[in-house]
């Protein structure tokens, strides 16, 4: 929807009951008047503001002028409401069917747990296959080129591995060249 939809949808509940103050009307309209684009123009902020007119009148123009001038425009007066009236703003009846029907909304819970979609055991999967590949073209190849790299690939990997396991493996290698 657009906000203009959402506007003339939740312009009902704004203008029922007095649900905004005289005070909270002044704030959204005084924000409209000040924020880059200007949304309202001084003339336009005064009219609005005007006390001799009831608070419901003057919303109700307000909203529908807001309408008039488009998208940005009541994109806007949301924002303005949600800074001076966020508990009215979050009770919207336009933002109450905007939270049940969002499926795209991100759950933070969910999100810190879950690394991908696969899972765990994908991963295990995937490191186990390319471990079994490289110990067979490793044992596969008697070569002494074979145990060159891997000396050379050893020789570089004390991050990787302990040095006392590297210097097992290292061994190990000089053991198999000899024979």
């Amino acid at each position: 929807q657009s906000y203009c939809q959402r506007l003339q949808h939740d312009m009902y509940f704004l203008t029922s009951n007095s649900r905004l103050n005289e005070q909270v009307v002044d704030k959204i309209i005084l924000q409209l008047n000040r924020v880059y684009p200007q949304i309202l123009t001084d003339t336009e902020a005064e009219k609005f503001r005007n006390p001799k007119a009831s608070l419901h009148t003057r919303l109700s123009y307000l909203i529908k002028h807001l309408q008039k001038k488009g998208d940005r425009h009541c994109q806007e007066f949301y924002r303005a409401l949600q800074i001076n009236a966020e508990q009215l703003y979050n009770d919207l009846p336009s933002r109450k069917i905007l939270k049940t029907t969002d499926s795209t909304e991100i759950d933070t819970d969910m999100e810190k747990c879950m690394l991908n979609d696969r899972g765990p055991v994908f991963f295990l999967t995937c490191f186990s296959v390319a471990a079994g590949f490289a110990l067979f073209w490793y044992c596969s190849h008697s070569d002494t080129k074979v145990i060159g790299r891997a000396r050379r690939i050893l020789g570089f990997s004390p991050i990787i591995i302990g040095r006392h396991v590297r210097n097992i493996c290292m061994l190990y290698l000089e053991d198999i060249s000899r024979n």
